[in-house]
């Protein structure tokens, strides 16, 4: 059973400013509400809102750096240097790689440039010193690191003594040091004053590209052909969709769904969506993103690969013809298919780990280790984690010789600030605030645990140990139809910052359809029907047929759901996404 979780109803705004923009707009008093909640409360915001502009994009130059970056480019374009594009094995990491090696190579001309993604599990997360022997091995001058690098003051300056110039682009916190290379773009350095710092790592790139192209007037719509690459960074680094990245997003969805490259083709047909000609952040956060993912999750080169899992998904992402896309997305898809039986597995383990641990349920973080556990789902099995049990947690293994895992946190708790605190027991660490990783040496383990655990005992008060769903305001089933399906439509994309609306409607019923679905029955499909007249509305439930008992009693029911459409192989259909189910009282 998962946990409880609590509703809060958002506040519903101001009565007359909601009522005034509803006129103005020629909308519901739904939609307006929602406008409003979301400090959209005239018709100007509410333009730019709906009609998103690449014109609207800030100017590249206002990032610390940018000059520079730019202009040693420019200077191993025009000597014919060779050129590195190293990034990290997740998502964000291996499209930023793809878009940035693909502006270089495709769109600048320049055949001298090659990629490099790290091994997992014989390099670790970072800049690496063997990708720094290899390049000097291969007379690399210019070594381009994309969502990494900002803590890699040792490394940048050993690549420096072998005559290796670095251009760092990332989107992490920086230590009060940064890494003495030739330009280190990043809009969260303190000394930066670029308008938005919620990028991610792939966004910092297209930044890159973008100034470079400005600088050297080549047309924007030719970076514009790489958005593609960037809305599924974006989705998959769950950063957040507004500002700049709810542009890029818009745009990149467009380039996804019409023409995008031949390696996101392949995995699109693959993803069996082929047929949805409008594609959404939700459809790369669990089937496109995913896949990518798996490639660096499980492969290594120690399977007897020649290159790293991560350099499999990059191969797949800058495919030039459709064979070597089916080639490699036949790779990256039978990884994906290994990775969910993997973390399937270990999840089943940690949970009974959690649960026949003394006190380990009522404590307020999960932190347990496991020496034979694949480090490269690991931050999966903390995610599931927190789906039962909902607290911070972090999960280790063993991974070459030193103790190595991932964190992930719940709605307001830093969990990168937990992790810093315990920085003197850690060889490594890095993240964001809900998400990150460390490595340790086993004889720390124990302090560091009772450490941390102290830390967040401290820190963190029970409310926030509440799963809260945001209940963005009260409707009948009556209300929801086609026109307010294709009203909710314009607010995509969404994500953090503008999730989908959450509704909840009280006092429903099953219609008599109801049953549990999937392939071991954890799903639950209904047909809802509510007490004022109207017809029954298709709902699913991921992950809820624990209640099947409370919607089948004959009860009434209340539920929060968002209204979705379900797109199965072109025939679409309003469906409600369910989020929770209570008894009515």
């Amino acid at each position: 059973m998962i946990a409880a979780k609590k509703w809060i109803l958002n506040s519903q705004g101001n009565d007359e400013k909601t009522l005034s923009l509803s006129r103005q707009l020629d909308v519901s008093a739904v939609i307006s509400n929602l406008l409003v909640q979301r400090g959209i409360d005239t018709v100007e915001k509410a333009n730019r809102f709906f009609n998103p502009k690449l014109t609207e994009l800030h100017s590249p130059f206002l990032m610390k750096d940018m000059d520079k970056a730019v202009e040693r480019l420019e200077q191993a374009i025009r000597d014919k240097e060779k050129i590195m594009v190293y990034g990290d094995y997740d998502v964000d990491g291996t499209t930023a790689v793809s878009l940035i090696y693909v502006f270089v190579n495709y769109i600048l001309g320049h055949s001298n440039v090659q990629f490099y993604i790290p091994d997992r599990y014989e390099e670790g997360y970072g800049i690496s010193n063997k990708a720094i022997d290899y390049a000097k091995s291969c007379d690399t001058k210019l070594f381009i690191a994309l969502d990494c690098g900002i803590k890699a003051v040792n490394e940048v300056a050993y690549a420096k003594s072998l005559g290796i110039d670095f251009i760092i682009c990332d989107h992490h916190l920086a230590d009060d040091v940064l890494p003495d290379a030739v330009a280190v773009l990043d809009p969260k350095r303190p000394d930066c004053n670029y308008p938005f710092d919620e990028l991610s790592g792939c966004g910092v790139g297209f930044k890159f590209a973008q100034g470079y192209a400005e600088r050297n007037n080549i047309p924007f719509n030719k970076v514009a052909t790489l958005l593609d690459f960037l809305v599924v960074s974006i989705a998959a680094d769950i950063v957040s969709i507004v500002d700049e990245n709810r542009i890029l997003a818009y745009y990149g969805l467009r380039k996804l769904s019409s023409c995008p490259s031949l390696g996101l083709k392949a995995i699109i047909r693959t993803c069996d969506l082929h047929d949805n000609k409008n594609l959404s952040i939700d459809d790369i956060v669990f089937k496109i993103g995913p896949r990518i993912n798996a490639a660096g999750r499980m492969a290594n080169k120690a399977d007897g690969g020649s290159s790293s899992g991560g350099n499999n998904a990059v191969k797949l992402l800058i495919s030039r013809t459709a064979d070597d896309a089916q080639h490699y997305v036949k790779i990256v898809d039978d990884h994906n298919t290994n990775r969910k039986e993997v973390d399937r597995s270990i999840t089943v383990e940690a949970l009974k780990h959690v649960e026949n641990t003394e006190n380990s349920v009522d404590d307020k973080c999960t932190v347990i280790y496991n020496p034979l556990w694949m480090k490269g789902v690991l931050g999966i099995v903390a995610s599931r984690l927190i789906e039962k049990h909902y607290k911070p947690t972090i999960v280790l293994t063993m991974s070459d010789g030193l103790i190595s895992g991932s964190a992930r946190s719940i709605k307001g708790f830093d969990i990168y600030q937990a992790v810093e605190h315990c920085s003197d027991l850690l060889e490594n660490f890095g993240g964001h605030t809900y998400a990150a990783g460390m490595t340790l040496k086993e004889e720390n383990f124990e302090a560091f645990k009772a450490k941390f655990e102290k830390y967040v005992e401290e820190h963190i008060s029970d409310d926030v140990l509440v799963s809260h769903i945001d209940v963005d305001c009260d409707i009948q089933l009556s209300d929801i139809n086609g026109l307010l399906l294709r009203s909710l439509s314009k607010f995509q994309p969404f994500g953090p910052g503008n999730s989908r609306p959450t509704f909840r409607s009280r006092r429903l019923h099953d219609a008599g359809q109801g049953r549990p679905v999937g392939k071991e029955g954890e799903h639950l499909k209904l047909d809802v029907i509510g007490e004022e007249p109207g017809k029954a509305l298709p709902a699913i439930g991921f992950g809820l047929s624990q209640y099947v008992d409370t919607t089948l009693a004959g009860h009434a029911f209340d539920m929060c759901y968002s209204v979705t459409e379900n797109n199965y192989r072109g025939d679409v259909k309003l469906q409600l996404r369910i989020k929770d189910i209570k008894k009515s009282t």
